[in-house]
């Protein structure tokens, strides 16, 4: 199979339920799960909240800008944390920060093992990064660290000892606006959180391109709606392709434009369909608006211009296993006609590059997710500052 296949699709086919309709508060999917696993909450300025569940890897599940009335801005799948059973395959708890190691497919690919068909069938997520617990370390009002150790073995028979610390962080305004650029807020209201992952190698020999690398690669699932597009700047000076657009065949021309220096995709969640930024053409920011809810949504993630081997995820042997994007974007929707999706929900993804770590070393990704809400005219600045995008000709684009 030379296309990769997103979470969504294998949990579709594996028989997982489509989530009920996510309009919830923060509060209501914080006793959503309260009854089902231990979840954190961490309490920032203003009334904002991150809800994070160390049993799901120490993953931020949701959070809102208005903890005591507002909604929850995560995408969380109700029917798998309430059945409390692990899914063949994957175990899809939802949340909008999770943990995942990379590459997915390939002769390196940590999901397929034993040199077995790179089909459904054989497809698996290891349980590290799906139903592993991680142990909390410390915590405060604001903060928790959590980690675990454990071992995986890729495609190739390669074996990694890897340690995992992974901080969640609530932010305040005034980090939000020192990390972003932007002078003021204005009206607008914001949550904002940053995850700090750190990878090490814990065993004896370096993890080489001969034998194989992982990368670190956080995901995190959101709420679509009609009005939702993802904002992807683009540097328009690099080299190469400036959207790889045919992970699940290429997206329509009605789905995906590229205007200037953004690409702009659809986050509807009606069509399964994915877009990544290669090495060449991204940028450390992505972002998405949702016209319906004045809601945007920004993701900042630790990047350097000029690092170029990043793990490959397609699902055959690859011709260049360090030859996979940045930065990534899914649309759920149905996998056939006829059928249902999983969600929906949207994703924005980031990945660190190819780590070729030696002994007792680490790397270090960090990525930053911040939701602002209010009026258009008060996103807009922020938009305007940290996407290049004006969201009124954003919001025009898919008229």
């Amino acid at each position: 199979m030379k296309r990769l296949i997103s979470l969504a699709l294998m949990a579709v086919v594996t028989g997982v339920g489509v989530a009920n309709a996510q309009e919830k508060t923060f509060a209501q999917d914080v006793a959503f799960l309260s009854k089902h696993t231990k979840t954190i909450v961490l309490k920032g300025e203003g009334g904002a909240a991150v809800a994070v569940v160390p049993g799901y890897q120490c993953r931020v599940m949701t959070s809102a800008a208005d903890a005591a009335k507002g909604e929850g801005f995560g995408w969380i799948n109700y029917p798998v944390v309430s059945s409390k059973k692990k899914m063949p395959h994957i175990t899809v708890y939802g949340g909008e920060d999770r943990f995942w190691l990379g590459p997915e497919g390939g002769q390196f690919s940590i999901f397929f093992k034993d040199f077995s068909p790179f089909d459904l069938e054989h497809w698996q997520t290891p349980a590290p990064i799906d139903t592993d617990a991680f142990k909390v370390i410390s915590k405060t009002e604001k903060s928790v660290t959590c980690g675990h150790m454990f071992v995986l073995e890729n495609y190739s028979g390669t074996k990694f000892n890897v340690g995992v610390k992974r901080t969640v962080e609530v932010l305040s305004a005034k980090q939000a606006m020192s990390s972003l650029g932007i002078e003021s807020l204005g009206e607008a209201k914001m949550v904002g959180f940053q995850s700090i992952n750190t990878v090490k190698n814990l065993g004896g020999t370096a993890w080489t391109e001969m034998d194989g690398q992982l990368s670190v690669w956080i995901l995190g699932m959101y709420k679509p709606s009609n009005q939702t597009t993802i904002i992807a700047p683009f540097n328009t000076e690099g080299e190469g392709t400036i959207v790889n657009d045919t992970y699940f065949g290429k997206v329509p021309a009605d789905r995906l434009k590229i205007v200037d220096d953004l690409v702009l995709f659809s986050g509807d969640g009606k069509m399964r369909s994915k877009i990544g930024l290669p090495p060449g053409r991204a940028k450390n920011v992505l972002g998405s608006y949702d016209a319906s809810r004045n809601l945007l949504t920004i993701v900042k993630f630790t990047h350097d211009p000029e690092a170029r081997n990043y793990v490959n995820s397609m699902w055959e042997l690859q011709d260049k296993p360090f030859g996979g994007d940045v930065s990534n974007s899914y649309n759920d929707g149905p996998p056939k006609p006829g059928s249902k999706p999983l969600g929906p929900f949207y994703e924005i993804e980031s990945s660190s590059p190819a780590m070729g770590l030696a002994p007792g070393r680490s790397h270090t990704h960090v990525s930053e997710t911040y939701h602002f809400t209010g009026s258009r005219d008060s996103l807009n600045a922020i938009s305007k500052k940290v996407l290049g995008a004006d969201l009124n000709k954003v919001v025009s684009t898919f008229k």
